[in-house]
């Protein structure tokens, strides 16, 4: 349903605020590591959440990447499904095809419809905050590996 670089930046975000209730800045290399992502596909997907304002960043030593718990709580899942994916995932086709709308819908356009609209809704209304968690990210018990 989401793009890998999408499913990297949400790992990557709850690792971050994970980070951040520890008290430390995550690095590149660290956040990495943590979600079984590659680096230089990692530090991507990060500029682009620093970006667009859903994360801190700070370079040099003592640098990297912040969430704070306040920040975590206002911030929906899908501003980062947004800022990774777009919109296309509340818009596109079930099958894929291009030319799937109200007007000319494939097999299976009104019933996707009705579930594109529910996952919009869980991403509006669920919080890295509430993520985290569920988790158990405070405790550090959970592996955002994929």
């Amino acid at each position: 349903m989401f793009s890998k670089a999408c499913e990297y930046a949400i790992r990557a975000t709850l690792h971050i605020a994970g980070a951040t209730a520890a008290d430390e800045r995550a690095t590149v290399k660290d956040i990495a590591a943590a979600i079984g992502a590659p680096e230089a596909f990692t530090a991507k997907v990060l500029q682009k959440l620093v970006r667009d304002g859903h994360l801190g960043s700070m370079k040099g030593p003592g640098g990297g990447f912040t969430l704070t718990e306040a920040r975590a709580r206002k911030l929906p899942l899908s501003a980062i499904v947004k800022s990774i994916d777009g919109d296309d995932v509340y818009t596109g086709c079930a099958l894929g095809l291009p030319r799937c709308n109200d007007k000319k819908p494939c097999p299976l356009h009104n019933q996707f419809k009705d579930v594109r609209e529910r996952l919009r809704k869980l991403l509006e209304n669920t919080s890295v905050y509430d993520v985290s968690m569920g988790l158990g990210l405070e405790l550090g018990t959970f592996s955002l590996k994929g």
